[in-house]
């Protein structure tokens, strides 16, 4: 649920958001000509792509490009709300902002495949931007398009000065440049994460029935049980070659409540996680 939000515009556009979230919340999002930066003042995002997946926690942000998007809020602690900041890029207020005089990474795709977010190591300078929008939002009337200009060049500028600069500059070099996933790649990229069969339908922009039916067409299976045959494999391969805690190993493989990693387990090799990997140890 959002409980609070405070948006400041250019252009029509809302391009500067402060949002107040009580977990859990998920949100779908299709941003066509559009990217975004999130920074998470407090709590925990979940930003999960068309081709992977990420954790962003207080302190932390990523960068997305033009794609196919689920922001999750998860549950950290009791009655903490998750707080962010996000920041929208648009192809016309960018022109706008910079007069005709667009950076060249700006102009044009590098017509390379990049992907369609990264995290954003967190510095001193990107924590004193985001105090300064941060006095902006307690005192909006001071807030004019000028100052909005300045705040989103500021942003680009130490985005391309961060660390893991090289990733951050190929996807600001293909904001708008969409790229087009087939049904296989995003099962594939998504196939060992806690993720539904509705939040993968979203991200290929199918519905439902129609995901099921493609799905069929490509595996000669349904879905739920293909995806979940494959976990548990992963989960016994993992059994048996790791050493990591039974707990582990079924978050790893995308299983969120242990009990029932251990009850689906049980059904598919007739032995429990901890049995299953005795029985291996001594073979």
């Amino acid at each position: 649920m959002i409980i609070e939000s405070k948006t400041f515009t250019f252009l029509g556009k809302a391009v500067f958001n402060k949002i107040i979230i009580r977990p859990p919340f998920e949100l779908p999002g299709k941003m066509i000509q559009e990217a975004c930066f999130i920074y998470v003042l407090e709590g925990q995002h979940i930003e999960i792509s068309e081709d992977s997946h990420l954790s962003v926690t207080k302190g932390e942000s990523v960068l997305k490009k033009c794609g196919n998007y689920l922001s999750r809020v998860n549950v950290t602690k009791k009655d903490v709300l998750n707080n962010i900041i996000t920041i929208h890029f648009y192809p016309e207020t960018l022109k706008a902002i910079y007069a005709d005089k667009l950076p060249d990474f700006l102009k044009q795709s590098n017509k390379v495949v990049v992907p369609n977010m990264t995290k954003v190591k967190a510095n001193g300078l990107l924590e004193k931007y985001f105090d300064s929008l941060l006095f902006y939002f307690e005192n909006q009337e001071l807030v004019d398009d000028e100052i909005l200009k300045l705040k989103i060049k500021e942003l680009i500028l130490l985005l391309v000065k961060t660390q893991n600069d090289q990733t951050v500059f190929s996807i600001l070099s293909n904001l708008f440049t969409p790229r087009i996933y087939n049904l296989k790649e995003i099962i594939n990229a998504h196939i060992y994460t806690a993720i539904s069969i509705d939040q993968l339908a979203n991200l290929t922009f199918l519905s439902r029935s129609s995901f099921i039916r493609e799905f069929k067409k490509e595996y000669n299976q349904n879905p739920a049980h293909y995806i979940k045959n494959k976990k548990l494999e992963r989960a016994a391969e993992l059994l048996t070659y790791s050493s990591e805690p039974i707990s582990a190993i079924a978050y790893d493989c995308g299983f969120n409540n242990p009990a029932h990693f251990s009850r689906s387990f049980y059904s598919k090799y007739n032995a429990s996680p901890s049995k299953y990997r005795l029985e291996q140890i001594g073979n």
